[in-house]
């Protein structure tokens, strides 16, 4: 009997695979156990046209191969590969069983295709202590990211002829043998360092730059209101360009995600925080992660980076709140059957917003110049529409942005062509902020200000007695719930430490409050045109 590992994506670890073969007296067939789900149970004949076609012998006995263990469905094509080294290595009665992991979907040619979640697989592999690796071809790139770091073997097979090549080398040399690492990784793809643009090509805006720096310094959520071409979205798709750089660790979870849902592409490595930006139509499930064999969803694909929600409004009210929990815990929760499956979802989340359903609620008439009196001038909602409008949040889910921004159009008839400051000038600020919070927390579980809970707090936010005065009036003045209160301390913080400060001040104080007042009362929306 033959034994070789595999791997099933699933949730955000995925399963370690024991696939057995035994060859037994009886009418040729294959015999095959363990919860084997559809695409699993057509290998079968998969794996018998690619021994054919790649004229290896295919053994005339019957078959048993069992999947273990035997209690969790396995789906996916995946598994042809190991099961017809399995298989090779027991018709050649090559008792086989050692560390090796194998990943792969077979063509009838017998060429080898490649699979989702290989990075995942080699990562589950190492904690298994798996030493050796026969992946497909294309996922060479993922799997040496992690195998060349731990000294580890690994090849990348084009057909079922070379893998059977690579499963004898490994047997002839013994697989625990000490060899040096047999993998490349593809040449690396050039990107530009801010693919979207950079700040400085947006016009005006500065108060949503500000607010951008200390959200990307903090990880802090932000909602950003204001009509049509006003640059939201524009200003949110470069904000991946400020942000710190993923740590070593952290980018190898980024991308373990991002390698289960099958959605890695050409990139070997997530480095830079990931930005995710789905359509408003799409589903509880897409966002939150689910299906049968469940994937991560949008939540979980922007682990440690963005999620932007454009026109935020026109989700679904269920899809909204069903951001809260992930917001609070950095977490997801699926209830299966078979108990709990936790998904990482530690992001930032931004969302884009008209200010009323028409979007032109603040404008001026054509040719009308700016006034102290022109609310509604170009706005054709009643105060209704726009209080359901804005319903759709709900005070719990705004609660958890800590940032609220109202932008205007800009005046692009202005002779005014000062430019703003780069994108490397901010991210540079951001770096040196992130810093001395990884430092603040490198003995605790959290990574940022914006994961504070009260012990931290009390710990990381000393207050003047000038800032601690004009705390509590706001906290009076504006109502502000236990969640808000920790919230603007949160901000204060993250300011405070874009200026280097051990201690928050009343100006950092300030400006948290000016940024968090905006949606605590439904009725200030209806004054957004002072902006104007």
């Amino acid at each position: 009997m033959s034994q070789i590992l595999a791997f099933a994506p699933y949730a955000s670890e995925g399963i370690i695979i024991t696939i057995e073969a035994d060859i037994r007296r009886g009418i040729p067939g294959i015999d095959m156990s363990g919860l084997a789900e559809g695409a699993v149970r057509e290998s079968r004949e998969r794996v018998r046209a690619a021994f054919r076609n790649s004229g290896i012998d295919f053994p005339q006995d019957r078959l048993l191969i069992n999947l273990a263990p035997a209690g969790v469905r396995k789906d996916g094509a995946a598994l042809d590969l190991p099961i017809a080294l399995a298989v090779y290595a027991a018709s050649r009665e090559r008792p086989f069983s050692a560390s090796l992991m194998v990943l792969g979907e077979l063509e009838l040619s017998g060429k080898i295709r490649p699979v989702r979640g290989c990075l995942a697989a080699v990562a589950a592999g190492i904690e298994a202590g798996v030493k050796h690796f026969i992946v497909p071809k294309e996922n060479i790139g993922e799997a040496a990211v992690l195998c060349k770091k731990q000294g580890l073997s690994c090849r990348g097979p084009e057909t079922l002829s070379d893998a059977v090549d690579c499963f004898l080398s490994f047997a002839e040399k013994g697989l625990f043998a000490n060899e040096a690492v047999s993998c490349t990784l593809p040449p690396a793809e050039s990107t530009a360092l801010y693919p979207e643009g950079d700040f400085s090509e947006v016009q005006g805006q500065a108060l949503y730059k500000r607010a951008m720096e200390i959200a990307a310094a903090g990880g802090h959520n932000t909602l950003v209101f204001g009509p049509p071409g006003g640059g939201k979205t524009m200003l949110a798709r470069r904000t991946p360009g400020i942000m710190a750089a993923l740590t070593e660790g952290e980018a190898v979870e980024a991308t373990r995600l991002h390698s289960l849902a099958g959605c890695l592409g050409h990139a070997a490595l997530i480095d830079r925080p990931p930005f995710r930006s789905p359509h408003h139509s799409a589903s509880a499930e897409g966002l939150l992660g689910g299906g049968r064999m469940v994937r991560p969803g949008e939540v979980s694909l922007a682990h440690l980076g963005l999620l932007f929600l454009d026109e935020a409004p026109e989700f679904r009210v269920n899809v909204l709140q069903a951001l809260r929990e992930p917001l609070e815990e950095g977490s997801v929760t699926i209830v299966r059957a078979e108990g709990p499956l936790h998904l990482p979802a530690d992001f930032q989340l931004i969302l884009a917003a008209n200010p009323c359903p028409c979007g032109r609620l603040g404008q001026k008439r054509r040719g009308e110049k700016g006034s102290a009196n022109n609310f509604g001038a170009g706005c054709f909602c009643a105060p209704d529409e726009i209080y359901r409008y804005w319903k759709k949040f709900s005070g719990a889910l705004l609660d958890r942005v800590e940032l609220r921004v109202p932008v205007t159009q800009p005046d692009m008839t202005s002779n005014n062509t000062q430019k703003g400051e780069r994108s490397a000038l901010i991210a540079g600020r951001v770096e040196k902020a992130v810093s001395i919070q990884r430092e603040r927390y490198k003995k605790s579980s959290i990574r940022r200000n914006v994961r504070m809970q009260s012990a931290h707090i009390e710990a990381f936010c000393r207050l003047s007695p000038s800032a601690e005065s004009l705390l509590v009036k706001a906290v009076e003045k504006l109502n502000l719930s236990g969640r808000a209160f920790h919230g603007t301390l949160r901000v204060a913080r993250t300011i405070a430490d874009l200026q280097t400060e051990d201690t928050i001040k009343e100006a950092h104080i300030e400006e948290a409050i000016e940024f968090r007042r905006w949606g605590e009362d439904p009725y200030d929306i209806l004054s957004f045109d002072r902006f104007s």
